[in-house]
């Protein structure tokens, strides 16, 4: 009895997924695909592992902290496992499909593995689907692929969905303006990072006052416009607002129904990004659904542009968005007990094929002569095939 206890125990933040739920997945994977690629986007399918050195190089670096790593036994190498498609996506965008027509679209789905939860995410085996946006540098692009998030979770059912617009740029453009460096600046970015207006009134001068007003800013898009557009921002920090309310105002034509805002000092998980980013949320549902936004695919470092224009292998402006299928899966409707239908051994093959034809889940008898009727409740089924068609249980 104990041994059968370990046997079911699993590592902190794994799960088995049973029936109905894991079908119930499955199928929402593949009706989120469906929407992806009726949308030009083509299907990729990356490894579960690659080698440690292209997995955690350059943007990859940030998610050096979350992956396990291995010793390959056939090559001795170090290899990584993914704790993330994105920029496995990118790495195949930016390498063997480097020679198709830019702006390339591509999509994909599957599981990656963390090495630790969150608070709000304990699970560490997470299921991903998403999409990537390669080689355009055009506000429509980030505005597209949000309008796309959107449209395909309200295709599975998700409502009162929210997107929360970022600018991981804007606050190191303010600080580089006002000559705050080192110490300082990690000091304020903890700050804003815990949105702690004491400790950011602490810096003082046109420091605080600055920081204190980007705090303030943040709210409904409209309105965070607006306070952002009031400011005496620095050239590149006016640079970047103008971009999001470009986004913004793109993404309202596409999606009138989402509901937008703006965070202009969120930073948290945007390490690579490099432009406008947004989270996914939906009232009541624990955890983000999703986050996405621009980056660099294919740079020696991608995280700033600076670095871009430096590398020699050639970045390209990318982005796109990834959904956490666990969090997405808590914003539907419980899955529902599939219709299967209890098909005797006497009523033969063909009787299956054709209930299979008309869509049924069927489940086959192997005993010649059991009781249907008593084999169907056994087997949890919802009908059993009687006179040659498939009879509710409980009219029987």
């Amino acid at each position: 009895m104990n041994d059968q206890i370990g046997k079911g125990l699993l590592p902190p933040g794994m799960n088995d997924i049973l029936p109905p739920e894991a079908g119930f997945e499955t199928a929402t994977v593949n009706r989120l695909l469906r929407v992806f690629r009726s949308n030009g986007y083509e299907q990729v399918k990356p490894p579960l592992v690659e080698f440690e050195a292209s997995l955690l190089g350059g943007a990859g670096a940030t998610m050096t902290g979350q992956t396990f790593r291995l010793m390959d036994p056939v090559s001795h190498a170090m290899l990584g496992m993914r704790a993330d498609m994105t920029l496995q996506v990118a790495r195949i965008a930016t390498t063997r499909l480097a020679h198709v027509p830019r702006p390339l679209r591509l999509c994909y789905a599957g599981q990656v593995l963390q090495v630790a939860g969150s608070q709000m995410r304990p699970e560490r085996q997470v299921g991903q689907a998403g999409v990537e946006l390669i080689g355009s540098q055009s506000p429509r692009a980030d505005a597209e692929v949000i309008a796309l998030a959107h449209e395909a979770l309200a295709a599975i059912g998700v409502q009162g969905l929210s997107a929360d617009l970022n600018v991981p740029t804007l606050v190191p453009a303010v600080a580089a303006a006002l000559g705050l460096g080192g110490e300082g600046a990690a000091r304020a970015r903890a700050a804003l990072d815990r949105k702690d207006a004491g400790e950011i009134a602490a810096l003082g001068g046109n420091v605080a006052a600055l920081f204190k007003a980007l705090l303030k800013a943040a709210g409904p898009a409209e309105a965070a416009l607006g306070a952002l557009d009031a400011l005496d921002l620095p050239p590149a920090a006016r640079d970047a607002v103008g971009r999001l309310a470009e986004v913004v105002a793109l993404v309202a034509e596409a999606a009138p129904n989402l509901k937008l805002t703006v965070d202009p000092v969120e930073n948290r998980g945007f390490d690579y990004h490099t432009g406008v980013t947004f989270v996914l949320f939906a009232p009541g549902v624990r955890g983000e659904l999703g986050r996405g936004g621009r980056y660099l695919a294919g740079g020696a470092d991608g995280t700033t542009a600076a670095a871009a224009a430096a590398a020699p292998d050639g970045a390209e402006p990318a982005t796109g968005f990834t959904l956490f299928m666990d969090s997405v899966i808590r914003a539907l409707p419980a899955a529902a007990a599939a219709e299967r239908v209890y098909v005797p051994v006497e009523a033969g093959p063909q009787a299956r094929r054709a209930l299979q034809a008309e869509g049924w889940m069927t489940v086959s008898g192997l005993e010649a002569g059991a009781d249907p009727r008593a084999e169907a409740v056994r087997l949890r089924c919802s009908h059993v095939l009687l006179g040659g068609r498939p009879v509710p249980l409980v009219d029987i």
